[in-house]
């Protein structure tokens, strides 16, 4: 009978961990993907990564945590990936995939279809004006307007609904067409 070789003190060492953890890690990906096959890759790379720190002489104090952190890094890093966001196509389809940049006349029109938003703005009562600039052009929230203008949320509400309708109604009067894209 044929004796095994004997296992190094990382390998054994290794084997526990990974036997120990592996399902956890697997879950941890899996949670955010939903996809077993996703989970399972991103698990054994974390694995290979512990792996190699070892081999490097790295002294890793709490292998679980690391790997939690490797595997939680290592999921969002697939989320950014332009291989999972593009995958892999056919030159022919890939030849027929437009740029996100408009066209030019598109970029012409929206440019003077501003143009006149801001000729419109400037007709417009200054609260008007300076609650749909602090909503559109600042991103404020609803919340951050109300405390800037110690009036309620609702009432925030109400006027930007008001100053949009008398924003509407003089853009419509000047033949300006909105765009539902």
């Amino acid at each position: 009978m044929k004796s095994r070789p004997k296992k190094s003190p990382h390998q054994a060492a290794f084997e526990e961990i990974y036997e120990r953890h592996s399902r956890e890690v697997w879950a941890l990906v899996y949670a955010r993907w939903l996809n077993a096959d996703v989970a399972l890759d991103i698990m054994q790379e974390t694995f290979l990564r512990l792996w190699k720190q070892w081999q490097d002489g790295s002294d890793i104090v709490n292998p679980r945590a690391w790997l939690l952190r490797v595997a939680r890094n290592l999921a969002e890093d697939h989320a950014k990936s332009a291989f999972r966001r593009f995958g892999t196509q056919a030159p022919q389809t890939m030849n027929g995939v437009e740029g996100h940049d408009d066209t030019p006349l598109d970029g012409m029109s929206r440019e003077e279809t501003f143009g006149q938003l801001r000729k419109e703005l400037e007709h417009l009562a200054p609260a008007d004006r300076e609650i749909l600039t602090l909503r559109y052009a600042l991103e404020y929230d609803t919340n951050k307007i109300a405390e800037m203008l110690e009036i309620n949320p609702t009432a925030v509400h109400m006027r930007l609904s008001r100053a949009r309708q008398r924003l509407a109604e003089r853009l419509t009067a000047q033949g300006v067409q909105g765009s539902h894209e």
